[in-house]
């Protein structure tokens, strides 16, 4: 879960993640069905070998102003 309590939109936002694969959009408060502009991440990322936050992957998110992202881990085939 990634929070964004500042007015700014935050682009190319690196989290580190602990394992490597596609990371699932499962919940943004700026999606339209929650009345939001709709801003972020297009379903979901793909992580990246660039380590940040003590993880040897990390995913490069878009985050809406004064919003929450949350994602979830999905296996390959």
């Amino acid at each position: 879960m990634v929070c964004n309590f500042t007015p700014v939109p935050r682009r190319n936002f690196l989290v580190g993640v602990p394992i490597r694969g596609f990371w699932r959009e499962i919940l943004n408060s700026d999606a339209h069905e929650y009345g939001g502009t709709g801003w972020g991440n297009q379903g979901g990322v793909e992580s990246v070998p660039v380590g940040a936050d003590g993880h040897l992957q990390s995913v490069n998110l878009s985050l809406p102003p004064l919003s929450t992202i949350m994602l979830r881990w999905e296996a390959h085939g």
